[in-house]
């Protein structure tokens, strides 16, 4: 495009039309490259021919005739050459002509033979775009599964099966995750209904009956409130880091700690703090959320009696780690990963309700832990205890790195009196 002075741009037209196609394009690059080899190929063989056809004029140096008249023989092979320069000349129009025809036969041919091959090696290409266009959240199972020689469409086509893939465990994820969450909200919202209802229809009813009703009522409403800001930790903590400040580890652990002293001495429940200095750099709201989330599930799945012992440390590589080890109940291996999963508790069915139980949670604590782990670029490790119990440790990069989900300045960071979930 180009402007004119004081007015609007102008449009350049273009004197033939772009290819709009890769196939199209690939079949006149070849035909283009095929006319220059053969234009190349005729214009050096014409050089020479030309070069080698040149006539010498007589120089200076050629002694005058002394009477002014001239020989018989060079007249006579004077005119033999003229006929044959001009036989030469007659056959070089008909080279030149005869090579410009098949010149312009090879290259539509050659068109043609780049269409078909450019179309052969871009099948690949058409089985990927139509896969991927009738692909949608219910049919992300399907793959693309090309067969080749390993060139660059296979390693795409494998690149976008492992993509697809992911894809379908996140979708999967997210509808359990959504599942699991109605369900959570809508139990409560039940059975507070079915409380009233039943205290509104006893004709025998006492203001002692409906005090207990509203109580209990009161009670579920507090269960659905711990509920939803669980779920608005776990957000806050899968968005990412929004704020970085410098703080101690073992500062954080211990106003935790301290929280929870009583809680841990009514459960009978001994504590060992080994609290050295740990700089970290990072949300220190949602550090602190993260290990209360750990204490809350070593105080919740222990027993009277057992212990907990957390440890902040900083370790060779200046990695300030955290470490909360718990005794309790077995920890089956093969659980292990699922109870990182939102909703999910260790040997508690999901549909369980229990609203009488202080400490019954809804199975988001360590996934809390999770995000936010993940949100830090820190190393989560847990590991179960052969007499029962789990140790989870936590190491974080060194103060100067900046994780992946790290945003700026921009926003606060999270609330620290998030309620701490379970397992």
């Amino acid at each position: 495009m180009s402007a004119a002075p004081g007015g609007p741009p102008r449009r350049v037209t273009r004197l033939l039309p772009r290819p709009r196609t890769l196939r199209m394009r690939l079949a006149v690059l070849y035909g283009a490259l095929f006319l220059a080899s053969g234009v190349l190929l005729l214009a050096i063989p014409n050089l020479f021919v030309g070069s080698s056809s040149a006539v010498k004029a007589p120089g200076p140096d050629v002694p005058p005739f002394p009477d002014g008249s001239r020989p018989v023989l060079p007249i006579l092979g004077g005119g033999r050459a003229s006929l044959a320069e001009t036989q030469r000349g007659r056959d070089m129009d008909r080279y030149v002509t005869g090579s410009v025809i098949a010149l312009v036969a090879l290259v539509a041919l050659s068109v043609g033979l780049g269409w078909l091959l450019s179309g052969w090696l871009l099948r690949p290409l058409r089985t990927i775009t139509a896969t991927a266009g009738e692909m949608s959240a219910a049919s992300l199972g399907r793959r693309l599964a090309i067969r080749s020689s390993g060139d660059e469409f296979t390693q795409l086509g494998r690149t976008l099966d492992d993509l697809f893939a992911r894809l379908e465990a996140s979708f999967t994820a997210q509808r359990h995750f959504v599942a699991n969450a109605s369900h959570e909200l809508r139990t409560p919202l039940a059975a507070e209904r079915t409380l009233l209802q039943v205290a509104l229809a006893d004709p025998d009813a006492d203001a002692a009956t409906l005090r207990a009703a509203c109580e209990q009522a009161l009670l579920l409403g507090a269960q659905q409130a711990r509920l939803m800001e669980a779920l608005f930790t776990l957000a806050t903590g899968e968005r990412g880091v929004r704020r970085r400040e410098d703080f101690d580890l073992a500062e954080v652990a211990a106003g935790v700690l301290a929280r929870r002293g009583d809680e841990a001495a009514g459960l009978r429940i001994r504590v060992e703090a080994a609290l050295d200095e740990a700089p970290v750099s990072g949300d220190r709201g949602l550090v602190e959320i993260l290990l209360d989330n750990l204490v809350d599930n070593g105080l919740r799945h222990n027993h009277p009696g057992g212990d907990l012992r957390v440890r902040t440390a900083v370790s060779a590589g200046r990695r300030a780690c955290l470490e909360v080890a718990n005794s309790g109940p077995v920890v089956p291996e093969a659980d292990l990963d699922r109870l990182f999963e939102p909703f999910q508790r260790l040997g508690t069915p999901r549909t369980r309700a229990r609203t009488d139980d202080a400490h019954h949670g809804h199975g988001l604590g360590l996934a809390i832990v999770r995000a936010a782990t993940t949100a830090h670029a820190a190393a989560l490790t847990a590991t179960p205890h052969p007499a029962g119990g789990l140790t989870v440790r936590v190491d974080f990069p060194p103060g100067d790195a900046g994780g992946p989900g790290d945003a700026g300045n921009a926003g606060g960071p999270a609330g620290k009196d998030a309620p701490a979930g379970s397992r």
